[in-house]
């Protein structure tokens, strides 16, 4: 039986603003829609922290049996400096400062990102569709919203009439906000727009002569608004309404407000059932931001070439750094707390290296089920990574005990132990590793050797060498375990 028949997951939804229980539309099936980013930069750690939860909510719903079509977009096109609706778009401003194309500006930081995945070992999205390659669904969508009457088109630019939508919907249902509000806290327009009220959105905008990235519309040569293309894509690759709509906090107003209200339009239905967003990483006290200068790349980490670092880290402990924070908590980075995590990761990785040499015994002195289903019961809880970290090192305090033989596991326990264990670190967490892939074959041969030849030592009465053998190792942080089944020894 597929796991998630017998685990009830519980999502915090942004839209009722409580945890309610998970239900897919189609049983078995799971849509997802995460935004991606505007590659018109490196992406830094603050925007990896929102697609690290987001590959991490991903492998678990895999994990408990859904099919899952997980798309992640990538805009290449119409997001405007400061996500405003008037001014340079980021890429072709990009484009002309390096006096290149804005494809070659695309193709770069597009590279860079996925290069930036893979070395923290995100899985593919399903699908990874383009605002470029979806023009012809996006100046459809604009046409069916203004033959509905919710939409004008004044100079070439078309604008999302909010007030028109407000009379029948709520603008704002998401965020909270109330267009009176909005409207009070408005400047007045200074007749240089174009648009019949301020919070009225550009579904497309006239390109004007120095505008490189621009395509032929009813309306004008121009480009399509930054929030079109995430309506557009979801729909066509999940249907008119699907089940996760995920991203930054920063995007639950105005891009994601304005996304529901373009989708319902045109569908006349709820486009997402359950609205998920990640909090922001913070650094020096603020957040961590391209525009403010504050921020570190991933790759910076990886290398250790960096000024806020003492030292390089792996990727694997910067996965396990973010999990120890609720996903809608602030996380704040710094080189202390990412030592500490490399501790706790390195002890982590030594418990699981240590499973397979731990032999079995008749009675079992740690609960493994209940353990289990304490793992499960912190994941089915939003997705609560802190919480299902605790109760993997209560099984690392158990494999601890199990070294010095203060502590005895079953043949099926132990088995149930490792899977599970394995199943949540690996698969799940998306941890890896990196002792076990690189040296540890060869650590481990050196260390055995090491003790067949202090037995034989000691087989010779030679308590000596025996003696050195057992001191240099521990001198390595490598302590030699005595007991009745032989030898074993613990890496400190």
């Amino acid at each position: 039986m597929e796991l998630y028949k017998e685990n009830q997951l519980k999502v915090y939804n942004s839209l009722s603003k409580k945890k309610e229980n998970f239900k897919s539309i189609t049983e078995g099936y799971v849509g997802m829609y995460v935004c991606g980013p505007t590659v018109y930069s490196n992406a830094h750690l603050g925007n990896v922290r929102t697609f690290m939860f987001f590959d991490v909510v991903y492998r678990y719903l895999m994990h408990l049996g859904y099919k899952v079509r997980y798309v992640r977009n990538i805009t290449d096109a119409g997001h405007l400096e400061n996500d405003a609706e008037e001014g340079e778009d980021k890429i072709a401003k990009k484009a002309r400062l390096e006096q290149i194309e804005p494809m070659e500006v695309v193709q770069r930081y597009t590279l860079d990102f996925h290069d930036v995945l893979k070395n923290y070992n995100f899985l593919p999205p399903s699908i990874e569709p383009t605002a470029t390659g979806h023009i012809v669904e996006q100046i459809e969508m604009i046409k069916e919203i203004i033959e509905k009457g919710f939409a004008y088109e004044v100079n070439g630019s078309v604008y999302f009439d909010v007030l028109e939508y407000n009379k029948k919907e709520n603008y704002g249902i998401l965020s909270g906000r109330k267009v009176e509000d909005l409207l009070n806290n408005t400047r007045n327009l200074d007749g240089q727009s174009d648009k019949k009220n301020p919070q009225d959105f550009a579904l497309w905008k006239r390109a004007d002569e120095r505008h490189i990235m621009r395509w032929p519309s009813p309306w004008s040569d121009g480009f399509p608004g930054w929030h079109l293309e995430c309506s557009v894509m979801s729909t066509k690759y999940l249907g008119e309404s699907f089940d996760i709509h995920g991203g930054g906090m920063d995007l639950k107003f105005p891009h994601h407000e304005c996304e529901i209200a373009q989708s319902k339009i045109c569908s006349g239905v709820t486009p997402v059932n359950y609205w998920m967003h990640t909090n922001m990483l913070s650094l020096n006290g603020q957040r961590m931001a391209k525009s403010s200068g504050n921020f570190i790349l991933p790759n910076e980490i990886l290398t250790g070439e960096n000024s806020l670092l003492p030292k390089a880290f792996s990727a694997s402990v910067v996965r396990f750094f973010n999990m120890q924070a609720n996903y809608r908590s602030i996380l704040d980075f710094s080189g202390e707390a990412l030592e500490a995590s490399e501790k706790g990761h390195s002890k982590l990785m030594e418990a699981l290296s240590f499973l397979d040499k731990i032999v079995s015994s008749e009675i079992s002195t740690f609960d493994v089920q209940k353990w289990k289903k304490d793992c499960y019961s912190a994941m089915n809880d939003d997705f609560n990574t802190p919480i299902l970290i605790s109760h993997l090192f209560e099984a690392v305090k158990t494999i601890n005990l199990l070294k010095e033989q203060k502590a005895s596991l079953t043949v099926s326990d132990l088995k149930e132990l490792k899977t599970t264990l394995e199943a949540f670190v690996f698969d799940v967490l998306g941890l890896i590793n990196e002792n076990s892939q690189d040296n540890s074959g060869k650590i481990n041969g050196v260390v055995e050797l090491l003790i067949k030849l202090r037995k034989e030592a000691r087989e010779n009465k030679n308590w000596a060498l025996s003696d050195q053998i057992r001191d240099e190792l521990i001198a390595l942080g490598i302590q030699l375990k005595d007991g009745k089944e032989g030898t074993t020894y613990l890496i400190n």
